[in-house]
């Protein structure tokens, strides 16, 4: 093998685990991501574009839902070995601040899941049905609409992803893990492409809250997080397709 792929190879290791909340708190929040994922509209005509073509593609009413904020990343792994990683999603720490928002599957299943705060599955305190007048246990509740693990046969990016619908105390109303082979025509240079999509529906209803400083604090938060997340999926999936070619 040339020495220059070897320094390469010597360069790449997986993303250190998060072991409490203060890891989780540093690695989701306060960590600066290296690279920028959210995708970023000239104007709202062009977001609205984007908007319904991702939506028509997995199948949702584009007239019943708005994306609040997409994020992309660029993987340099095949797009059916990034939906492989998805599929094993259990909030595994390495990529998914599991302390502060705890992955649940229920029935052992991926098709349904509940995202517990710090892991309480009931309200602290001796508070029954919410905690000061709000309801965040679970934050979410995801129930898939589709898991689409197969491209179909007419598809040329070979797009697999995870839809869901969700419902309980974080404001949105769906979200999908996206996977695809990267276009060269649009200036991807990874193999794949991953996107993380949300469907703002606050609080159950189908229109953005008035509640504006709320909302700017919790989209920043929302997407630093994500940022991290992908940033974190994206080194460890090069990390282990890297490791599997040296082996």
């Amino acid at each position: 093998m040339p020495e220059g792929k070897n320094i390469h190879l010597s360069s790449l290791k997986p993303p250190n685990k998060s072991k409490g909340l203060f890891s989780d708190f540093r690695y989701f929040l306060w960590n600066k991501p290296v690279i920028s994922t959210l995708v970023k509209f000239n104007n709202d005509e062009k977001r609205i574009e984007y908007n319904q073509r991702i939506l028509q593609r997995v199948g949702v009413e584009v007239n019943k839902y708005s994306v609040l904020n997409i994020h992309k990343i660029g993987i340099d792994a095949p797009a059916s070995y990034v939906f492989d990683e998805l599929m094993n999603w259990n909030g595994d720490s390495t990529c998914w601040p599991n302390h502060i928002a705890k992955v649940e599957r229920i029935h052992e299943a991926i098709e349904e899941i509940r995202i517990l705060p710090f892991g309480w599955g009931n309200y602290p305190f001796g508070f029954k049905k919410s905690f000061f007048g709000l309801s965040f246990i679970p934050l979410f509740y995801l129930n898939s609409i589709k898991i689409k693990q197969v491209p179909d046969a007419f598809d040329f990016d070979n797009a697999r992803y995870l839809l869901y619908k969700c419902s309980g105390g974080y404001p949105i109303g769906i979200f999908t893990m996206y996977v695809r082979s990267s276009i060269a025509e649009s200036g991807e240079k990874e193999q794949s492409q991953l996107l993380f999509v949300v469907g703002f529906n606050f609080y159950g209803k189908e229109y953005k809250s008035n509640m504006k400083f709320v909302n700017k604090i919790w989209e920043s938060v929302h997407n630093r997080v994500t940022t991290n997340v992908l940033n974190r999926l994206k080194q460890l999936a090069e990390w282990r397709i890297e490791k599997r070619e040296i082996g």
